[in-house]
């Protein structure tokens, strides 16, 4: 029988190896798989290449993971917020390692990476830092850079409620990146506030199928969650 509900966090993350790159889902707070990251602080996985929109908040979720300095180098669009001290530090000690992405580019590689697409033109970015060293093509009369697929071994996604077969369904904003990312990595751990029995998700509402989900762990949800990812107060 089928049964991709874990027990727990700790059994979901279990041989998560260092050095991988995990791809983290959520835009902003809005989607952050907060419980998963303490998870993988905990389970100790170090030299880690982070995939994410953002390069963390405050000081908890991925700030919090950048903080415990498990991660190397971090692929994103937006690093530098009003509170990405953390970031800020690490980045100006020299102490991580930064490849800024557009981030229409960040969705497009990831996607082309479960979509087995070997690379992709795009007019975003040519003439900028961001292309230097890459293959450039004229096309229809305008310039275009190659872009790489983002391949993940492990992809830390937020969804609403899931079955045992992995099937995901999101809430609102908070979908942004979890889909792609899950097509994309060699491992899927999904957190969902509901585990519902075979049947009880409507087949047209399903965005992640099973087939790209390797474990399902129920989280408790909090007063303040609605999608996203609530700071922890001390």
């Amino acid at each position: 029988m089928v049964n991709k509900i874990a027990g727990s966090i700790a059994e979901a993350l279990a041989g998560i190896a260092d050095g991988s790159t995990v791809l983290i889902g959520g835009f902003g707070t809005a989607g952050i798989p907060g419980e998963l990251i303490d998870g993988l602080i905990e389970q100790g996985a170090r030299d880690l290449t982070v995939v994410n929109n953002n390069a963390g908040n405050a000081d908890y979720g991925l700030a919090a993971l950048l903080k415990a300095g498990r991660v190397r180098k971090i692929v994103c669009s937006f690093p530098r917020q009003v509170d990405s001290w953390v970031f800020d530090e690490l980045y100006r000690s020299g102490k991580i390692e930064l490849e800024l992405v557009p981030q229409g580019n960040l969705a497009e590689r990831i996607r082309a990476a479960g979509a087995g697409i070997g690379g992709f033109f795009t007019a975003t970015g040519y003439g900028t830092e961001l292309a230097k060293g890459k293959e450039t093509r004229e096309i229809d009369g305008r310039m275009h850079v190659l872009e790489k697929p983002i391949h993940g071994d492990v992809a830390l996604i937020k969804a609403e409620r899931g079955d045992r077969w992995g099937n995901l369904t999101y809430r609102k904003a908070a979908r942004n990146f979890g889909p792609v990312m899950a097509m994309a990595a060699k491992r899927t751990v999904a957190s969902v506030y509901e585990v519902v029995e075979l049947g009880e998700l409507d087949p047209e509402n399903v965005v992640t199928p099973g087939i790209f989900v390797t474990h399902v762990v129920k989280i408790p949800r909090t007063a303040t969650q609605a999608g996203g990812f609530a700071r922890k107060e001390a």
